[in-house]
């Protein structure tokens, strides 16, 4: 059920969320997150990255699954709970077997970038657990015959191949033990220093048009706000710390930047 507080605060709430990413990727520009190769003193207590990436990253799986559970059967239509198995396939990778077999696991990460994650993925996962069944457009079997929603789930297939591919790439560039950094190679990494971070925003794109839904296509708009200008800063350190790096590599989009 939906109270008539919540249907008037949720499009505040989305269009101040889109607020909110414009902020975030000015700051990013300036400044990168503080963690892994960007980390910096002066944030405050540390806990392990594995332990880290658990905490902040559940509860968007979990959000979506409350959502999903309070929302009546009406506004969950068969269509919707595609969407739900999509986004928890990306969610159980990412908060449970990328930390558990990252063999960077164990470098620092500030508890305080932990926690505003933890509150980005409650807000999103409910912005968009929201937005696929009571403030959803509907989505029957039918929907599945849209243009619309064919090419964003080509899209958001593509974008999961390479994003696992290429963090799998990351993953074996490490030996146990090892802890320093290697130039990646193989996949777009023969194109781009950052294909997990492209990979992640074609993802989200090809979602938020397969759902043609604002709240999904916010989701789209933080994922590039948050990993576009971290692509550009890996792709500078990357420059600086080697210096046979390739020359022809671009940060993020082939060819182009």
């Amino acid at each position: 059920m939906v109270s008539e507080l919540e249907a008037r605060a949720y499009p505040l709430l989305l269009w101040a969320w889109y607020g909110v990413a414009a902020v975030s990727f000015v700051y990013l520009l300036v400044k990168p997150a503080p963690y892994g190769r960007h980390g910096r003193k002066g944030w405050g207590p540390e806990i392990p990255s594995w332990l880290g990436w658990i905490l902040m990253e559940s509860p968007s799986p979990l959000m979506l699954a409350i959502c999903f559970w309070l929302a009546p059967p009406s506004a969950a239509q068969p269509g919707a709970w595609v969407f739900f198995g999509l986004w928890q396939a990306h969610y159980v990778h990412r908060s449970l077997i990328q930390p558990l077999t990252n063999p960077g696991g164990q470098k620092p990460m500030p508890l305080a970038i932990c926690a505003s994650a933890i509150f980005f993925n409650l807000v999103n996962g409910y912005l968009n657990g929201r937005g696929l069944t009571v403030f959803g457009r509907g989505y029957d079997w039918s929907w599945f015959s849209d243009p619309r929603a064919i090419v964003g789930l080509v899209l958001f297939v593509f974008g999961f191949v390479v994003n696992r591919q290429s963090d799998a790439i990351l993953m074996r560039l490490r030996k146990p033990g090892e802890t320093g950094y290697k130039i990646p190679r193989g996949g777009l990494y023969r194109f781009i220093s950052c294909p997990n971070y492209f990979g992640e925003i074609v993802e989200w794109a090809g979602f938020a048009l397969a759902t043609w839904s604002p709240a999904a296509l916010s989701f789209a708009v933080w994922t590039a706000a948050n990993l576009a200008p971290r692509a550009v800063s890996h792709h500078r350190w990357y420059r600086e710390k080697f210096a046979d790096y390739p020359s022809d590599r671009r940060a993020l989009i082939p060819f182009i930047v």
